[in-house]
């Protein structure tokens, strides 16, 4: 059945009896990748959800539904559920404990190291106070260390973090926090299996400049947001950096929010507005940063804040859409990248990504107005023609991009 069939409904579309596929008859589980798996037995399939030790089952089908439901929502699962919780909790804390420590030494390490260089460069008549403040300015200026502080906050701290706190929380779990909990995992799961092309197309021309740039070692200075060229003139630089990226991780970890993001926007906002929000947003970024950063700027950062922008204020202005913890995420998202920001404010264009967060709250006051509808709003003819442009125009800049990269 069609959302539009549901028009009077007072349930959002993940929500709803028919959100999942038509259940199989007998039990079984579906994985991410739909792939089906029957089991002989209602015992069987509790045992597979005791046992997904992976968290590869997305959703289960038992002879009592017509549509596929959530483990959690499987009679007699609750314990099964709970056992394959705190196990994968626990190999997650393990895992997350063992990048702790590694990157935690090599934090310690690079931090003595330039502590001694500072040390060392100090007037061999200055003070041991003086030498010591040599040390720790050393250790604070160094690029180097606000880098690897990053990695050690992102790949290690936040994950260990958030595996510990998770443990804590499902040794006090109650069959209350499971039904809780229930709302926000349909629409992850939902949202999971929603397509989103107009997103990997944009990830698409995101991966040509990056492949460009592998053969070109000169692709920033040749495409990037070099302020005094932009300054002086060159306005296309504006279109064509936010495609660009310092180095793999910065790719990797903007490809990831691009993904995620861009899926939020175009399921729950229509596609036209994941190519507006991203120009819109990349375009006030970029400006922002020329005229508040002097150094070379390149990355999505300035787009991807304006789809979290629009997020937070389009998903409060569309209440029932989405879930109240699910929107969680987005502030969260929003204090992370802040302080990130404050680490790494020597090499990230903090500039950029508050001019396109602003951009993109801007754009969703402006353009929605409020709504206590569950159903998602239709894209008008004119939403259909601005985005068909606004594609266009990243299509353009990045065929601009690619050519200035190797032609440099």
């Amino acid at each position: 059945m069609t959302e539009a069939a549901h028009e009077n409904s007072d349930e959002p579309i993940w929500a709803r009896d028919d959100a999942f596929p038509k259940a199989p008859t007998g039990w079984g589980w579906l994985d991410y990748k739909k792939g089906a798996h029957p089991t002989e037995s209602a015992e069987a399939l509790i045992t597979a959800i005791r046992d997904d030790r992976n968290a590869d089952m997305a959703l289960v089908w038992t002879p009592g539904h017509e549509r596929m439901i959530l483990p959690e929502e499987m009679n007699g699962a609750a314990d099964a559920v709970l056992a394959a919780r705190k196990r994968r909790s626990v190999d997650d804390l393990l895992d997350s404990f063992d990048k702790l420590r590694w990157f935690g030494i090599l934090l310690g390490g690079l931090t003595l190291y330039m502590f001694y260089q500072g040390w060392s460069h100090a007037p061999v008549i200055a003070a041991p106070a003086e030498r010591l403040g040599f040390g720790l300015r050393a250790v604070v200026n160094s690029m180097s260390m606000g880098i690897t502080l990053l990695m050690f906050l992102i790949f290690a701290f936040i994950p260990w973090y958030q595996a510990k706190k998770r443990l804590q929380e499902l040794t006090h779990w109650t069959d209350g926090d499971t039904a809780g909990l229930i709302p926000v995992l349909r629409f992850e799961t939902w949202l999971d299996w929603q397509k989103s092309p107009v997103t990997r197309l944009l990830l698409g021309l995101v991966c040509l400049v990056g492949l460009a740039q592998l053969v070109s070692k000169s692709s920033i200075s040749a495409a990037g947001l070099v302020k005094d060229s932009y300054l002086r003139g060159e306005w296309w630089r504006l279109l064509t950096s936010p495609l660009l990226h310092g180095n793999i991780v910065h790719f990797l970890m903007n490809a990831a929010a691009l993904l995620y993001l861009g899926k939020r926007v175009e399921v729950f906002a229509r596609w036209p507005h994941v190519p507006l929000v991203f120009l819109f947003s990349a375009c006030i970024g970029g400006e922002a940063s020329a005229r508040f950063i002097h150094t070379t700027s390149v990355g999505a950062s300035g787009g991807l804040m304006g789809w979290l922008g629009f997020l937070l204020v389009f998903e409060s202005l569309h209440g029932r859409l989405v879930p109240r913890k699910a929107r969680r995420r987005l502030i969260a998202g929003v204090l992370l990248t802040a302080l990130i920001g404050l680490i790494g404010y020597r090499f990230i264009d903090n500039a950029a990504h508050t001019g396109g967060l602003l951009a993109g709250m801007l754009y969703a006051a402006i353009v929605f107005p409020k709504s206590s509808s569950p159903n998602r709003p239709n894209s008008t003819l004119t939403d259909r023609i601005a985005g068909g442009v606004a594609l266009g125009i990243l299509v353009f800049s990045t065929g601009l991009a690619v050519l200035r990269i190797l032609g440099a």
